[in-house]
Order: structure tokens, then C-alpha cells, then sequence
């Protein structure tokens, strides 16, 4: 469970990266704007595990090692950004995000499933009974 600093600094280190991508350093990706679906930060905050989401690129993976090449100069750009919030700016180690792509498949498998219908059950099951429930063992029946 993330202490609460954990989980402020990872919202910021998100809202942060996110900019980077898109207005710091849009010409190391071009065409791309990898999304940052979740960041993970360390109990000491010197690591954040950054999680990419990049359903738009054909080669996630292409992408994903270009993003790993270029991760001092976008650690950097995120320094210049975050100096005056954080004493340290993390390392960054970025992982692909593949839950939608998870989502897609787990929606293509339950569409494909052959459900029949449930039988009716018999119609006199559904009548409740006339007579009212003994709630105590000394009632009399009426």
C-alpha cells in the first residue's frame, strides 16, 4: 500500500511526464504521444516505474526501447519541470501498459462465447405457499 507522499509525488511525476512528452520533447517521438496510464513510486521515492500506454504505435516495443534509450534526456526535462516540488527527482524506468490491449482481447472472448438461454423453471415453484410460517414451536395451526 502507497503512503500518501507516494502517491502525490507519483500523480505529479504523471501530470509532469505527460507534458514532457507532449511539449518538452515531442521531436525525440515523433507522431507519438505515449499516454502514462500509471506511475509507481518507490517507499524512498528514488525510483518511479513509469507504465506506457501506447496502443496508437504498431511497435510497442520498438517504441518502448526507443522511449528506454532516451530516458536521461526525458529525466532530465522532467527535472526542470518538478525542481521546485522535489529535492530528487527519481529514476525512471518505463514499462509498457498492455491492460487495455488485455481488456480488447478478454471483450473479443467474451463475445465469442455461446451462451444459451436458461430454461423456464416450472411455474408452480414461483406460487408462495398459502400457509404462513411457524415461528415458534408453541403456535397453534390456524
Amino acid at each position: 500500500m502507497e503512503s500518501k507522499r507516494q502517491q502525490k509525488v507519483a500523480s505529479l511525476l504523471q501530470q509532469e511526464l505527460a507534458a514532457v512528452f507532449q511539449r518538452d520533447l515531442p521531436h525525440l517521438f515523433p507522431g507519438l504521444a505515449p499516454g502514462i496510464s500509471t506511475v509507481r513510486v518507490s517507499p524512498d521515492l528514488g525510483v518511479a516505474r513509469v507504465y506506457l500506454s501506447l496502443l496508437i504505435a504498431g511497435n510497442a516495443e520498438g517504441m518502448l526501447a526507443e522511449v528506454r534509450d532516451n530516458a536521461k534526456t526525458i529525466r532530465l526535462a522532467l527535472a526542470k519541470r518538478v525542481r521546485q516540488q522535489l529535492r530528487i527527482v527519481p529514476d525512471l524506468a518505463f514499462y509498457l501498459d498492455d491492460s487495455a490491449a488485455y481488456a480488447a482481447r478478454m471483450d473479443q472472448v467474451f463475445s465469442g462465447l455461446n451462451i444459451p438461454p436458461s430454461q423456464p423453471e416450472d411455474p408452480d415453484k414461483d406460487q408462495p405457499d398459502s400457509k404462513r410460517p411457524k415461528l415458534f414451536a408453541d403456535e397453534d395451526e390456524e
